[in-house]
């Protein structure tokens, strides 16, 4: 395993960070931190575990509503030989009393998305490091309300989007910084995966069978169902948007300015019910969200930005990444890439498997032996690890709550867009300007990257 040591990009300075309370930024490191996760469901499940293979690492409380999930999460602890971590369950509001512990340093939020607001907050307010699945608020204020405690606490915040840290997206980043692509002048990402599957079971089996939703179901059929049926807009933006924004600098050096939604007729969902459930109530639904969400995205730097989310059609899963520069382009569909008078053939794609193994990103040349095994091609592995060298070092986080709020909020002002007949909408600027002096410090190093 190659471990050789990084050369520091000279632009990345001091404006880079945030400056935390006295304690957390210039707190001695941590040998063993100890960390809580409220929600222990599948997602919560494959935190517990990466958390379990490490020995700076101690679980010591979970929180769920569920008993299913509480005696899976057990068995996990049981086959580890670790101690059981003190369980708190019964109601809503059980995780306030996790989270009022004073031997937390850590929570992992993994709960549904409606919850995420909340409970952030309140982590937040107890001096807890907050690393939260995706989506931050529902609405354009939840996100502000975050900001507002943030910026009140300093406690750091953490979109746990674990895509930024795929092998291919950071290769395709090293490119970036090589310049390999030229000017960027053009992206494309979004959320491309067939989730009928997901959304809808019998209540017993996750593998697709049966077309309920709802609390009689498993998995998460219990509540991202209904956000399909009650919301049209870009439901799940972040997988896309995040590498994106590390290859375009955002919040540091370029921002979004403005954003417009479109969204096609729902059918899909409808369809599969009644194909897998012939006269099923369900299937009379009437499903608000398009079948294929379309945002487009303005930044002051001149790039444009296109995100699609489509979960709804029959189709193989894939992000739909298109990084395209003044020389040459990486599509993640084709699996191709092609660099103008260095490709080897002119106008034909070269396998990005040429490129992404040239450019192979530093990082996960080191780490490469650690990230094996780990959940979603290893980079569950570095999103985890990320999280949790921040909490050691009592450092800042490498998506902070300014790149979280900035992935997030573009499922509500894409709904307000397409609610508005496709209007055009302003994008919030959660860091009120310091954009233009902040550096783009992610994954430069792996100081607690």
């Amino acid at each position: 395993m190659d471990r050789r040591h990084f050369v520091r990009n000279a632009a990345v300075g001091i404006a880079g960070l945030t400056i935390l309370p006295s304690g957390l930024l210039f707190g001695k490191n941590a040998d063993k931190i100890r960390l809580g996760y409220i929600g222990v469901g599948l997602r919560g499940r494959n935190h517990i575990g990466e958390g379990l293979l490490r020995s700076d690492v101690e679980i010591v409380a979970i929180c769920d509503i569920q008993e299913s999930s509480l005696a899976y999460c057990r068995k996990q602890f049981v086959k580890a030989g670790k101690k059981l971590p003190k369980e708190y369950t019964g109601g809503l509001d059980a995780y306030k009393k996790l989270l009022d512990r004073k031997d937390i340093d850590g929570v992992i939020i993994s709960t549904p998305w409606q919850f995420h607001k909340e409970q952030s907050i309140y982590a937040m307010r107890a001096g807890k490091y907050v690393g939260c699945e995706v989506i931050a608020g529902i609405t354009v204020e939840d996100h502000w309300d975050i900001l507002k405690v943030y910026e009140e606490t300093k406690v750091p915040y953490m979109t746990l989007e674990n895509v930024c840290y795929r092998r291919d997206v950071m290769a395709v980043l090293n490119m970036v910084r090589q310049n390999v692509f030229g000017e960027l002048i053009h992206l494309e990402g979004g959320y491309q995966h067939d989730l009928r599957g997901v959304l809808f079971n019998d209540g017993k089996n996750f593998d697709g069978k049966g077309a309920e939703f709802g609390p009689n179901t498993v998995g998460e059929a219990q509540w991202r169902t209904q956000f399909n049926a009650d919301r049209n807009g870009d439901i799940y933006p972040t997988h896309g948007i995040g590498p994106v924004m590390n290859y375009i600098d955002i919040n540091r050096g370029n921002q979004f300015t403005n954003l417009v939604s479109f969204a096609s007729k729902s059918r899909g969902l409808n369809s599969y019910i009644e194909k897998v459930s012939p006269g099923n109530k369900n299937g009379k639904i009437n499903f608000k969200n398009g079948d294929v969400v379309t945002t487009m995205l303005n930044c002051a730097n001149g790039e444009t930005v296109t995100l699609t989310h489509d979960t709804h059609l029959p189709r193989p899963y894939s992000i739909g990444f298109r990084v395209q520069g003044t020389e040459g382009l990486w599509m993640d569909v084709a699996d191709s890439i092609y660099v103008e008078g260095k490709s080897k053939s002119y106008d034909e794609w070269d396998s990005a498997k040429i490129w992404t193994e040239k450019y192979d990103h530093p990082l996960w040349k080191k780490y490469q032996n650690e990230a094996d095994g780990a959940g979603h091609g290893g980079m569950d592995w570095f999103v985890f690890n990320a999280f949790v060298q921040s909490v050691k070092q009592r450092k800042q986080t490498p998506i902070d709550v300014y790149d979280s709020l900035t992935m997030s909020v573009i499922t509500p002002l894409s709904e307000k867009s397409i609610e508005e007949g496709n209007m055009p909408q302003q994008f919030p600027d959660f860091t009120n300007g310091a954009w233009k002096d902040r550096k783009n410090t992610f994954a430069i190093d792996d100081s607690g990257f």
